[in-house]
């Protein structure tokens, strides 16, 4: 690994080059006075502040921390690693700069490391970025100045500009947000896929949204009547057909309640309601539209999943039957899919796609093959459908690590871009073998951050690598290099600020989990449209991650535990993701700080086996009460083989090419 060179002699003559920089880059700032000069309009009484305290003018303060929020926010250029030891450049009137900025705005370059590809010593020194931290000269005379006119200062209240290193981001308004999302479709279509993943991922975008699902109305219903001795309800295929009036009548007042309290909890809290159910007609479909009209600030779109691949097909029936759905309790596998057949046909003979031009619609065929989209209104309709157009059914893994322990995990400092420690390097050396055993020939890409322990430690992976600047770590801000003993003694109220609200802190200068949330966005886009994928990021990073992909609301979100050294399979299905964790026998360090004792514990995550385990959240909810079908715990490739089978046999025939155009 080569080793940074130090850093080099500044002819500044005795002068602080950082002081220079900020004479020389803004005329129009008073120069900061030395600690041994006196200026002649001070008080005499400050002369004995200024012998104790290095003192400097809060006007120039918060002006050089505007700057560096500043600077701190211009990206910088990925072909080079300025090592954190080295100092600024000298600069003068004809070249100014500000903490290693160009005139120009491009990166002073400094010592570099010296780049080697993964085959000669194996132990590359990736591109990172610019080391800024609360270890370099300017900011720790900043943090001193803070600390000095804090206690001098004869003011009655603090400066805004200083007070504190960090902010809590409150949430943005979404109280004007009121959408309808109305899913049509028939049985065994993917509807409930579909809703279920948009109501994930709006969530997780600290929406407000409920899925309201018709079926589980009409189950509860059955249910509380046969606990009150009024008998079984005949659930069968006969019960959905539109020849049965009777039927077909509670049917209607259904779906009714179900939109009644939909709205109602609309115009009370929520953003966005989901409505689960068939609405195959025009005329139901219009019956929604002339009720939604009736109420302001509601808007109205409707969502169709509509399928006719036989494969497809075939997999949701399997699965509808075989999880423990109760209107088919007590049959046999084959009975159950053969009356749940007959329900399809019976919505099937009445089915009416979306053809309505005056209405807003977004149409997926086969789940991700192609989306129509029809007069699309405002921003969070373009969300949602954005979002719809990035899902597909593909049977996938998504595979997290963080990368192996750094220099950084192991003398407890945060951000930074150190390089990996020993053991860090065994857990890259180790991985690639771990990936293999569970990918097979399977094609794997790899996406790491612009940090060269994520790209250090897929170093040695034989798969394509992607690097994301959207990945790198949670920006710390001033406090960047820093162990969280530093910043408890430096910034007592700060570091209690983040305790408490550790979603919604953010550090001066730097990122909250919030904001870590917005930018991962295009990411999930991604994640979506791709099939097995290994990401290897960073601890905060991860923790979003695997917060949409499990559900986790935002409260939980700092907290998740994600070690180093383990690798975590995600696998999505029909309800929800199927978690394995495979943690390798490879000491580190333990960086999981879990929520202080004063507020509410949170359990760490336990380690899965690695095997199948049929959890409870990948389980449907047929009650809307969270008790899950208990189901036959079936791998997705068992049932994929099963179909697999059927193919060949002739009893199902494939789409002929997943791009083909279809014509209805």
């Amino acid at each position: 690994m080569a080793v940074p060179p130090g850093p080099r002699e500044s002819p500044s003559q005795g002068k602080s080059p950082s002081l220079v920089a900020i004479k020389s880059r803004s005329p129009m700032m008073k120069p900061l006075v030395p600690s041994h000069e006196q200026p002649a309009s001070a008080p005499a009484n400050a002369l004995k502040d200024k012998q104790a305290y290095k003192s400097v003018d809060p006007d120039i303060l918060a002006n050089a921390i505007s700057k560096l929020d500043v600077i701190r926010s211009i990206p910088a250029p990925l072909s080079t690693v300025p090592s954190p030891s080295a100092s600024v450049a000298p600069s003068g009137p004809s070249s100014p700069r500000l903490f290693g900025m160009g005139p120009t705005g491009s990166q002073t370059v400094g010592p570099t490391m010296t780049d080697k590809p993964p085959g000669q010593d194996g132990r590359m020194s990736a591109p990172g970025t610019p080391h800024f931290g609360a270890q370099t000269e300017m900011l720790r005379t900043l943090d001193e100045s803070t600390r000095v006119i804090r206690q001098s200062s004869k003011a009655p209240s603090k400066a805004p500009s200083v007070s504190g290193i960090g902010t809590v981001v409150e949430k943005p308004d979404y109280s004007e947000a009121k959408i309808v999302v109305a899913m049509v479709g028939l049985p065994a279509r993917g509807k409930s896929y579909l809703s279920n993943k948009l109501m994930r991922y709006l969530r997780w975008l600290e929406y407000n949204v409920e899925v309201f699902n018709v079926g589980q109305l009409r189950r509860s219903k059955a249910r509380s009547a046969l606990q009150a001795g009024e008998g079984k309800v005949d659930h069968s295929a006969t019960y959905f057909s539109h020849s049965n009036t009777e039927a077909m009548q509670r049917r209607e007042k259904l779906a009714e309640e179900s939109l009644e309290s939909l709205i109602d909890w609309l115009k009370k809290e929520g953003n966005v309601g989901i409505m689960d159910a068939t609405n195959s007609t025009i005329d139901r479909r219009e019956k929604i539209r002339e009720r939604i009209d009736k109420e302001p600030g509601l808007q109205l779109l409707y969502l169709e999943s509509f399928c006719d691949d036989p494969v497809v097909i075939a997999a949701n029936i399997a699965l509808k039957v075989q999880s423990g759905d109760p209107d088919y309790q007590g049959m046999s596998r084959l009975d159950a899919e053969k009356d749940f057949r007959k329900r399809i046909a019976q919505y099937d003979a009445v089915y009416q796609t979306i053809t309505e031009p005056n209405i807003s619609f977004c149409r997926i065929l086969n789940v991700g093959q192609r989306v129509t989209i029809n007069r699309i209104q405002g921003y969070l309709q373009s969300r949602i459908a954005f979002y719809l157009m990035n899902l597909h059914l593909k049977s996938r893994c998504i595979y997290l690590s963080r990368h192996g322990e750094s220099m950084y995990n192991v003398e407890g400092k945060i951000g930074g871009d150190s390089d990996l420690s020993p053991r860090g390097w065994d857990y890259a050396l180790a991985l690639p073998d771990l990936i293999k055993n569970n990918i097979g020939d399977k094609p794997l890409e790899v996406w790491t951050s612009t940090l060269q322990r994520t790209q250090q430690t897929a170093s040695f992976l034989p798969f394509e690598k992607k690097t994301w600047k959207s990945l790198d770590e949670l920006d710390a801000g001033v406090c960047d290099g820093m162990t969280y003993e530093e910043i408890e003694q430096m910034y007592p109220e700060d570091y209690e600020s983040r305790d408490e609200d550790k979603f919604n802190y953010r550090y001066r200068g730097g990122e909250s989990y919030r904001d870590v949330v917005v930018r991962l966005e295009p990411v999930i886009m991604e994640l979506e449209r791709q099939d097995n994928i290994l990401i290897i990021a960073h601890q905060a990073i991860l923790r979003c991650l695997y917060a949409y992909f499990q559900a986790l609301p935002q409260q939980e979100l700092p907290y998740i535990n994600i070690p180093l050294h383990t690798l975590i399979k995600i696998t999505p299905m029909a309800y929800g993701c199927h978690e394995e964790r495979y943690p390798l026998p490879i000491a580190a360090v333990d960086t999981h700080r879990p929520r202080p004792s004063k507020g509410k514990n949170t359990v760490a995550g336990s380690v899965a086996e690695p095997d199948f385990i049929p959890d409870l959240n990948v389980k449907r909810d047929y009650y809307g009460d969270g008790q899950k079908g208990v189901g036959m715990g079936l791998k997705p490739e068992v049932i994929a083989q099963a179909l697999k089978n059927e193919v060949e046999q002739g009893k199902l025939l494939p789409k002929v090419a997943q791009g083909d155009l279809h014509h209805e």
